[in-house]
Parts: structure tokens; sequence; C-alpha cells
């Protein structure tokens, strides 16, 4: 098999194409040719060692993937040799094959390809557990999204339409506005051109949004927090901008307002039940045709590090994926 190693996590420049020995999975564990592998940003932070999770050295960076499973380990009897799933691993996905704990694979139903099962399940269980538990979005209500033309914002539009919100969906660029549109968002805010509070004030007749959504930090966040409804809920999802922000607390207090840390990989961690009903609900959406992944584009599993320099430039419409 062939991987991108990471010996040193200095940047994607510490990455090499390795031929390695092929594994064999253990007990609990299985075999997997990987036919897709999609980009998110900690994948990025992980190779620059700046992400909150530091796997040991050397690593195979690549957190999210699909594939064919090759050969199961003793005692895993709910995936087959040939069976097509989609696993969240965390690392080892931009290679030609990787092992995966089988409880982390989900079983790919008939109609569900390995491009879009690559990309569906860190930006789908991410956004859908934000809005729906830590959010409690209404129908009828209004969420306000930024960043919302990348992985996790373009799922959040669709999740958000799916519940029967109002979309204000918030990006970087026309040509982002535009995808988000075509997602499905009721209403667009260019913030490179517009006030980011004035235009939001007009969006929703001076209310404000019930819900913020917001895995971009930085300079954003204090405008999207002083522009929020009264019992509103601003949930932090990520700072892509790079910066964490410092928000005054005296404005939650003068809105009635929360503001609700999201963190998905805990929640399914510590409410394993939870997750899979969440997990069962959104692969029914797919098959249903209310969610479906913005795919930016694909690219060769050789070209990894183009692929990083075009997600470090923010140029990136939903999400990139890698293929083999």
């Amino acid at each position: 098999m062939h991987a991108w190693l990471c010996q040193e996590p200095t940047g994607t420049q510490s990455l090499h194409w390795t031929e390695l020995p092929t594994p064999s999975p253990k007990a609990g564990e299985v075999l997997v040719e990987i036919r897709a592998a999609s980009l998110n940003f900690p994948d990025l932070l992980m190779v620059q060692n700046k992400y909150q999770i530091k796997p040991p050295l050397p690593f195979v960076p690549g957190a999210e993937w699909a594939g064919v499973v090759q050969a199961v380990g003793e005692g895993v009897t709910h995936l087959r040799p040939g069976q097509s799933v989609a696993c969240l691993s965390g690392t080892g996905g931009f290679a030609t094959h990787s092992i995966a704990a089988s409880q982390r694979c989900m079983p790919l139903p008939d109609g569900f390809n390995h491009i879009d099962a690559a990309a569906f399940i860190m930006a789908y269980a991410t956004s859908h557990h934000a809005l729906i538990d830590r959010g409690q979005l209404q129908p009828g209500e209004t969420v306000l999204i930024l960043g919302a033309a990348g992985g996790v914002g373009s799922a959040a539009i669709q999740i958000a339409k799916a519940r029967g919100a109002r979309v204000i969906a918030a990006a970087s660029s026309e040509e982002k506005c535009n995808l988000c549109l075509k997602l499905g968002a009721d209403a667009v805010i260019d913030y490179s051109q517009e006030d980011l509070r004035e235009a939001v004030k007009t969006l929703s007749g001076g209310k404000g949004p019930d819900v913020i959504y917001d895995p971009v930090g930085g300079d954003l966040a204090e405008p999207a927090l002083r522009s929020i409804a009264w019992r509103g809920r601003y949930l932090v999802v990520g700072f892509a901008a790079g910066p964490i922000p410092s928000l005054p607390l005296n404005l939650p207090l003068l809105k009635g307002a929360s503001i609700v840390g999201v963190f998905w990989g805990e929640f399914a961690k510590r409410e394993p039940q939870a997750n899979a009903a969440m997990m069962a609900e959104l692969a029914q959406w797919y098959g249903q045709g209310k969610i479906k992944p913005a795919i930016d584009r694909t690219m060769p599993m050789s070209q990894l590090l183009a692929a990083f320099e075009r997600m470090s430039t923010r140029a990136v419409l939903g999400k990139l994926v890698l293929v083999n």
C-alpha cells in the first residue's frame, strides 16, 4: 500500500507519499481499500501541529474516507469483504488502504456513492448535532450560517432547510453566495462587501437570527453575536479564520442569549446511542434527497499537497475529495 506519511507535523511540506506494508486487521478491525477521502480543516491543522488531538508520530492524515472492505478481523460480524463503507477514523485516510475499528465504519446503502460518502460524516454529523441538538432549531426560526459555502456550512444550510427553518447564509465572495442559494439558502450576505451586522438586521426585519452557526470565529464573531435575537443560541462550531474570539459576556446577558459549544466527536463518544440515531436519520435524509454533499471538485490522491494549498487559501466551495 501507499500513504501520505507525516514524520514531523511541521506543515504540509512534511508529507511524503510512502510505500508501506499492507496491514492485516486485528480483532474488531477491518482493512479497507480506500476509494475516496475528503479534505477537512482539522486535517490541515493536524499536520501543522495546531489541532487539539495530536496523533503519535509518524501518522497518516485523513480523517474521513470511504471504500470497500478487503478483510475483517476476529469478532467482526456486521461487515464483510466487498461491502462499501464510510469511516471517520481521525487519521489514515490519505492512502490506498487503511485499518479502522469496525464500529467506526458506516455501512453504505445502495446508491450511496463513495465520493459523497467520503464527504458526509463529519460535515453532516457536526451540523445536525449543532443545529438540532445543541441549538434546538425549530421550524420557522431564522438561522444565520457563517462560512456557509464550506464543508460544514453547506451541510448546515441543507439540514436547517430540512428542519423547516429560514436560512441566512453568509460567505466571503459572490461565487460562494451563489452556491449557498443553490443549496437552498433563503438569503445571502457577502461579508467581503457588506457590513454583516447591518445586513443581518435588514434580512431579519430587525429581529435578528434565533440561531447563529459559527465555524469561522475571528472578526465575524462579535458582530454576529450583537445581531442575535432575544433567547438566541450562538453555536461555537470552530475557528476557521484562525483567531479564537474574545466575546463581551454582557451581550448574551442583554439578549437573554446562550453561547453553546459544539463538539460532535465527544458527543459521539459519550452518547453513542443518540449519535447512532442521528446518523440513521441523516442516511435516511440522503436517500430521500433532502441532503447531498456539495463537492467542490475531485482530485487524484497524488495531488494532496495541491489540495491542501487550495484549502488554505479558502478557495474550496463545499468539500474537496481525493480519489484513488
